[in-house]
């Protein structure tokens, strides 16, 4: 048996037509050689003296005697055969390879080995994950990120909103708030390719909370606006209604304008009979919210001014339109 000198993995290892190719020269060969799953990869086993017989074995079983392929694997094939060279090529690298292989050859009568051990590396990559989820708020969120590769990939979950970390394949989130919705980004790495990423987008619902509601002065045959705006998750529905309940209607001096997030009643021309008070009820499957407001002339004296979630009268209508929703739900 030759005598070895410890060399680090991969030292001896250059290209050679687009192979990661190991000159395994007998006192000088590596431990072990490092190859990604899909490359290939040469064995060279250098001879510097006269030989009769010669084979590459891959644990027990033989790869090649001389120019006499053993081997039923049409990856493997030879390389070199000669006085100086007797080398052997493995393409596509499977992990299934990974193993030690042995250079032997009968020299003066002396039987000589080398071994090395061939080290198969897989890129890191996520096999399954959780889908995009959608809880209402308070609901507990648990998400999985697995991944595989050689060596063992490290898995970390990223908040893009505060860039928090959390290392482990499971993120657990604990009766959820509003503000935490958003996209979470599962990264694996084991340092072989650049890092796997994917993301997973976390919706939370919540019933509608009105906000930013005033009063609004008017002046005859001009034009105003009523604004009532709602934060909610699914977008909510809006409704008007007039301090004796009726629903607001558009027609020729009134429109009402929903965009996604707001309700805005329009007065193209104001008349003594728009002055009042105003009920926005804004609702989604989750709830509802309503507020009072007011369109006054100025200088006119009325009783309550602008509130949230209705005072008085517009607590009755609160209840009997949430019991609505509900109903319709």
């Amino acid at each position: 048996m030759s005598r070895f000198v410890r060399i680090p993995v991969c030292s001896l290892i250059h290209a050679y037509e687009n192979a990661c190719v190991c000159a395994a020269e007998f006192g000088h060969l590596p431990d072990n050689i490092t190859v990604l799953e899909g490359e290939s990869v040469i064995l060279r086993c250098k001879i510097d003296e006269e030989v009769t017989h010669k084979a590459w074995l891959n644990r027990s079983n033989i790869l090649f005697t001389g120019t006499d392929k053993w081997s039923l694997d049409s990856r493997v094939s030879l390389v070199n055969n000669n006085n100086s060279d007797f080398s052997i090529k493995i393409e596509q690298v499977m992990v299934a390879d990974e193993g030690p292989y042995t250079c032997s050859f009968q020299a003066k009568n002396q039987p000589r080995t080398a071994h090395v051990y061939l080290i198969v590396q897989v890129p890191a990559r996520i096999v399954n994950i959780s889908q995009d989820k959608s809880v209402n708020e308070g609901d507990d969120v648990n998400l999985f990120c697995l991944a595989v590769g050689r060596p063992e990939p490290t898995v970390t979950w990223k908040d893009f909103r505060y860039g928090l970390m959390s290392e482990g394949e499971f993120l657990e989130i604990t009766e959820i708030k509003r503000h935490q919705a958003e996209d979470f980004e599962c990264i694996t790495n084991n340092g072989v390719a650049p890092p796997d990423t994917h993301r997973v987008k976390v919706t939370v619902n919540y019933p509608p909370v009105i906000t930013d509601v005033k009063n609004m002065p008017a002046q005859l045959g001009k034009t105003a606006i009523l604004r009532c705006e709602a934060m909610a998750v699914p977008t909510a529905s809006f409704e008007w209604y007039r301090d004796d309940r009726r629903p607001v209607e558009s027609d020729n001096t009134l429109k009402i304008k929903n965009e996604k997030t707001r309700s805005l009643l329009l007065f193209t021309n104001v008349t003594e009979k728009h002055f009042g008070n105003y009920t926005c009820f804004a609702s989604n499957r989750l709830g509802a919210s309503n507020a009072n407001m007011l369109l006054f002339r100025p200088g006119a004296v009325y009783g309550g001014a602008a509130s949230l979630n209705g005072r008085l009268s517009g607590v009755g209508l609160w209840i009997c339109l949430s019991i609505s929703v509900l109903m319709k739900v």
